[in-house]
């Protein structure tokens, strides 16, 4: 016996990567069902050694599925999310709609599992940013142990996160800076992001923060403890697929740095790749295809009183998005929802 599962934006990048690990992880799925816009629809989209053939969602009639895997994006979850958390099916949403809606969960199941039982206020749960989602399971283990007063975060994040537009653009213009002849002007992103970095995801807010950067903030908040003080700086990074952070923590409590990574080791969802040569951290190329969130460069930073140091790598269309999302349906399955 198992679950009655929508996949909506089976076609995109985070759509198809949900597919993808429902099938790694076996979750129980008695039927599925994919869904794309009306333009998309009939396309084929794999699911283990099945090929499914996308639905219409506005025609898409939600009564008696038991929960959706919502990758979208917020104006179509605007639309739909309603429509599906009415006909009784729970809503598992990635866009940034939901987020900060007090009667919506947001779930990092390694930080929060709990909060998932409050997903009937409204019938929907909310899948945090993929910066936020990966940090915090890195920061969970130590604030149990040292209570986590401040973070600086720094990212370094790939071009997937701005989906398929994102990474194409990465591409071409690659190709063109050694084709004098070719030129791809920016349109997924400021400038120009080939051989560069950029200082900006999402739009500018009043106070000079870009808005994933304000998500950065709230999220953790809401997830990991309001009392927590973040000040962050995201930047675009001309990488495919992985985000990297650079995470400066401050404690209550003295943390020594060979106990804070005696703690992460044994922490869910975190693996510790951390010596001191050449080559021994984790970079985005290696953490992509894997579920963990990977740390390494743990140390003492000298410049506060209780404060570590450490890089935090995680593959963001898995752990930022398709898996996170696929754990949270995991923990609804187990503590919530009967199976079919």
């Amino acid at each position: 016996m198992g679950y009655r599962v929508v996949v909506a934006g089976a076609t995109g990048n985070v759509g198809r990567e949900m597919l993808n690990i429902l099938e790694e992880r076996q979750f129980p799925v008695d039927e599925i069902a994919v869904l794309a816009s009306r333009r998309s629809q009939g396309t084929e989209v794999s699911f283990g050694d099945r090929t499914l053939k996308c639905q219409d969602i506005e025609r898409f009639d939600f009564a008696g599925w038991d929960m959706a895997l919502f990758a979208i994006g917020s104006d179509a979850t605007k639309v739909y999310a309603p429509r599906a958390a009415k006909a009784g099916c729970v809503v598992i949403d990635n866009s940034s709609l939901y987020r900060m809606d007090p009667d919506v969960p947001l779930v990092v199941p390694e930080v929060n599992a709990e909060a998932v039982d409050g997903y009937a206020k409204k019938n929907i749960i909310a899948n945090p940013n993929c910066s936020t989602a990966q940090m915090v399971v890195a920061l969970k283990p130590l604030h149990d142990r040292a209570r986590i007063k401040r973070v600086v975060v720094a990212t370094y994040q790939s071009v997937s996160g701005a989906g398929k537009a994102g990474m194409d653009e990465l591409w071409d213009q690659t190709k063109a800076i050694y084709n004098p002849t070719s030129e791809v002007p920016p349109k997924a992103f400021q400038k120009q992001i080939a051989f560069n970095v950029i200082p900006q995801i999402d739009v500018f807010m009043e106070d000079g923060a870009t808005k994933e950067e304000w998500k950065m903030v709230v999220e953790t908040k809401k997830i990991l403890d309001p009392k927590i003080k973040v000040s962050a700086t995201c930047v675009r990074v001309p990488v495919f697929v992985g985000h990297a952070e650079a995470l400066h923590i401050e404690f209550e409590d003295f943390l020594d740095e060979e106990e804070a990574r005696d703690i992460l080791r044994e922490a869910p969802g975190v693996m510790v790749i951390d010596k001191r040569e050449p080559g021994g951290y984790i970079t985005p190329v290696e953490c992509v295809g894997d579920f963990a969130t990977f740390v390494s460069r743990i140390r003492q930073d000298s410049t506060v009183e209780n404060g570590l140091a450490l890089w935090c790598v995680s593959d963001n269309l898995r752990k930022g998005a398709a898996l996170n999302a696929v754990q949270i349906a995991e923990t609804l399955g187990n503590r919530c929802l009967k199976k079919g």
